[in-house]
């Protein structure tokens, strides 16, 4: 199923669209037939409900959660940055190529960039903080907070 095309707004989701969703949030590698069998509707359905879902851009993609700890990156840190507001755009590209940053989030407010930066080690995240992040050109200024513990709400 395409797209909705540009300007079109995707179907209002139901009640049986979102418990597809928190199915498939709980576990993306689930069949199509044990969502039918969770959601109580027939596998046919189901499918017809996934594609529309995915069509529409609800479900973007099926990717499994890493756990950071059991991966060896053991230090987590949020880091906030004020950025010059002509470099956002190529500053969220040179983002994109460092691999210890795992989201990227463009907000308003006292910061332009909350990262969140996983690391080996307390070594290696003031090696990204300092030597990667504070060099850029564009960045302004960091705060970094750093993670005690991972809390997963789904």
């Amino acid at each position: 199923m395409a797209a909705p095309e540009a300007g079109t707004e995707p179907a209002p989701l139901d009640d049986i669209d979102r418990r597809i969703i928190a199915e498939l949030t709980r576990d993306g590698r689930m069949s199509v037939t044990q969502v039918a069998e969770n959601v109580h509707i027939s596998r046919a359905h189901a499918y017809t409900r996934i594609a529309r879902l995915t069509g529409d851009g609800v479900l973007t993609k099926f990717t499994a959660l890493v756990d950071p700890i059991k991966a060896g990156l053991r230090s987590s840190a949020y880091v906030t940055l004020k950025v010059s507001q002509h470099s956002w755009r190529e500053l969220r590209e040179q983002l994109r190529t460092i691999p210890e940053v795992h989201h990227i989030a463009l907000v308003g407010g006292d910061f332009d960039v909350i990262l969140l930066v996983r690391a080996v080690d307390n070594i290696d995240l003031r090696r990204v903080i300092f030597d990667q992040l504070q060099s850029m050109p564009g960045v302004l200024d960091t705060q970094t907070f750093l993670v005690f513990e991972d809390v997963d709400t789904r």
